[in-house]
């Protein structure tokens, strides 16, 4: 990803060490008192940590839970046990019941809040044999002052849904926690990623290595020095969401419940930011699974004569098919994978211009209305499938055989798609327009559960 995602903004009068204080021209990054696990009172620490709560489907989830009793993913996603009478749990229910684990995790001292408030230098390193490749990436972990797209100082590019939003808002109202950070980006000057250099060659508070062969690893920050030349850096500065959207809308939400109290906690939210200049992240695409649509019923929807679609037989492995996908993206217009998940796999290109200009709205930049996201959902989801956007209809899936597993089993539709340009979600952002809500995928995203931010210490 390009240093270029997020363009330094005029300074700010507010610092890392003004709590109450919530940012309108540059970034506010307070440091905080960390809850971490005790090492000696899990199995290890990579047995408790969780990729975010959204990219964990329900083999993951049985996986995370059996991996460790304190694992982290019990309190994002968590599932107590149905009411006495049988019935299934509400969402109410679920919230108590992680607030009651996490309470009894720091009574029984699994979980334990540092001795100071500190920044924290979060690092994440891959072997150039994983899975995703050679990949270094370090930032700064605090509680970052909340402040809405129209201050211009925290940048969102992708619409959020109500339902996930809620459920977040709910979680956190309860748990009175930030529980995983989100992962911003923005662009320095220097400051402090001078002190994030400096304090990666002392010892770190932890160390780790996940079943994905990532290691990470964390450092505090808390002399008053370091914390001014950070906060200093930051002040000049604006940041896009990369990963976190709708963590980003509950911090906004609560925010708002809470503002008739003065240096309120929840003017702040837990935030990884990581200056792109030196660590450019990596962008994804997110698939759909259209779960109630099968891949014939798709196809016979679509009209080649009268919309200009073109449909092409693809052969060969899933890394062909996306190979192919990235050749007709480069050639310019818009392009899909189709797939009932059987091994049929069809290329999808198009449509005519007629057909996009009277499906795609037109108050918005042509860069927006071009973007795979915005035909899939104007055209093919609206105008041509008719599938509602809702839960039971559409699943989002972060890689390509996950989508394509699903819609084996839901005897459904994957519609996979190429990853939208860093610069384009750039441009967009800053002109305040939001993509089709989970356009893209940042990363490497950061670990939940190598540190938590309670409320309750300040």
């Amino acid at each position: 990803m390009s240093a270029r995602n997020a363009e330094p903004a005029p300074a700010s009068a507010g610092g890392p060490g003004d709590p109450g204080h919530v940012a309108t021209a540059g970034l506010s990054l307070s440091p905080f008192r960390g809850l971490r696990y005790v090492p000696e009172r899990v199995g290890t620490l990579a047995s408790v940590t969780s990729p975010p709560y959204d990219v964990v489907d329900p083999h993951r989830r049985i996986g995370l839970e059996t991996a460790d009793p304190h694992n982290v993913v019990r309190l994002i996603l968590p599932r107590p046990e149905p009411e006495d009478n049988g019935e299934r749990p509400d969402r109410d229910t679920r919230y108590r019941h992680a607030a009651r684990l996490l309470a009894a995790w720091r009574r029984e001292g699994v979980l334990a809040a540092d001795p100071r408030p500190a920044l924290y230098v979060y690092e994440q390193r891959t072997a150039a044999d994983s899975p995703s490749g050679e990949l270094l990436q370090r930032g700064l972990i605090g509680a970052l002052a909340v402040s809405g797209k129209e201050g211009g100082v925290v940048l969102p590019h992708e619409d959020v849904m109500p339902r996930p939003v809620a459920d977040r808002v709910g979680l956190m109202r309860t748990t009175r926690a930030n529980l995983e950070p989100l992962l911003l980006t923005y662009r320095g000057k220097g400051g402090a990623s001078g002190v994030i250099e400096r304090t990666v060659t002392g010892e770190p508070l932890l160390t780790t290595t996940t079943s994905d062969g990532t290691r990470h690893r964390l450092w505090a920050v808390t002399d008053p020095a370091e914390l001014a030349e950070i906060g200093r850096d930051l002040a000049t500065c604006r940041a896009l969401i990369a990963d976190g959207h709708h963590r980003w809308e509950m911090y906004l939400r609560l925010q708002r419940e809470h503002r008739h109290l003065p240096f309120s906690p929840w003017d702040r939210g837990m935030v990884l930011l990581v200056d792109t200049a030196r660590y450019p992240l990596r962008v994804r695409a997110i698939h759909r699974v259209l779960y109630r649509l099968p891949l014939e019923q798709a196809v016979a929807a679509l009209k080649p004569e009268q919309d200009g679609w073109r449909l092409q037989r693809l052969d060969g492995t899933l890394a062909d098919a996306l190979a192919a996908l990235a050749e007709a993206n480069r050639q310019g217009g818009n392009a899909f994978v189709l797939t009932g998940g059987t091994g049929e796999r069809l290329l999808l290109t198009g449509p005519d211009q007629p057909l996009l200009d009277s499906a795609v709205p037109r108050d918005k930049p042509e860069e927006w209305r071009r973007l795979d996201a915005t035909v899939l959902h104007a055209v093919l989801l609206d105008r041509v499938w008719r599938v509602p956007d809702s839960a039971e209809e559409i699943g989002y899936l972060h890689t390509a055989a996950a989508a394509e597993r699903e819609a084996a089993q839901a005897g459904g539709t994957a519609v996979l798609l190429h990853p939208v340009d860093e610069g384009v979600v750039r441009r967009l952002a800053e002109q305040g327009v939001t993509m089709p809500r989970k356009s893209t995928s940042f990363g490497p995203k950061p670990a939940t559960g190598l540190v938590l931010r309670s409320l309750d210490l300040g």
